[in-house]
């Protein structure tokens, strides 16, 4: 699910406890339909501990987030990498205008570039599960080994460890199969680096 970066009606932890943060969750129970969002806010506007953010899903209550306060785009794509779900990111036309906020705020660029770079982390993160990708299927022959012959071995000879090797390419007998080629007989002649058939 893709990050939420507009910003939203929700709870900031910024100045907070965590006894405070619960209280906030305990004035929403679960039985009104109000979404409630918890925004782990740094302030004064400097780098805070984002880990803090994670407690904050402790709650039992509405979808984490950060709301960013620092001045560039790192801390706020770092959030989302941990397990954010929502980015608050004050904007600005000119960061040199008058007050508190503009000179952290994030100008058009900025903007476009931290959307970018939280899209970019959010494909690099993937699914939980282990699996070869779509694009790493057509490599996985290319990539894994064979177990083949380290030098010319005559039919009928034992096959040792002094004989065998693993090389790629690995549409072969796999290397995890290692333990019950040895001690077997070759079938044939193999050829150095010929990949050994049982």
């Amino acid at each position: 699910m893709p990050t939420d970066i507009t910003i939203v009606p929700g709870t900031k932890s910024g100045k907070s406890t965590d006894t405070k943060s619960k209280d906030s969750r305990t004035a929403n129970p679960k039985k009104t339909q109000i979404i409630m969002e918890f925004l782990h806010e740094c302030t004064p506007y400097e780098p805070d501990a984002l880990r803090a953010m994670l407690s904050l899903g402790e709650f039992g209550c509405g979808h984490i987030g950060y709301s960013d306060h620092t001045i560039g785009i790192a801390v706020p794509v770092a959030a989302v990498a941990l397990g954010g779900e929502m980015i608050e990111k004050h904007f600005t036309l000119d960061k040199n205008l008058p007050g508190p906020d503009h000179k952290a705020s994030a100008d058009p660029a900025e903007l476009r570039a931290m959307v970018k770079a939280i899209r970019e982390t959010e494909k690099a993160l993937g699914s939980s599960d282990k699996h070869p990708t779509e694009s790493e299927t057509p490599n996985r022959a290319v990539a894994r080994k064979s177990i083949v012959a380290s030098r010319a071995i005559s039919r009928g000879e034992l096959l040792t460890d002094d004989n065998l090797t693993a090389k790629r390419p690995g549409n072969g007998i796999s290397p995890m199969l290692w333990d019950s080629v040895i001690g077997t007989r070759a079938i044939r002649d193999f050829l150095p680096d010929e990949q050994i058939q049982l």
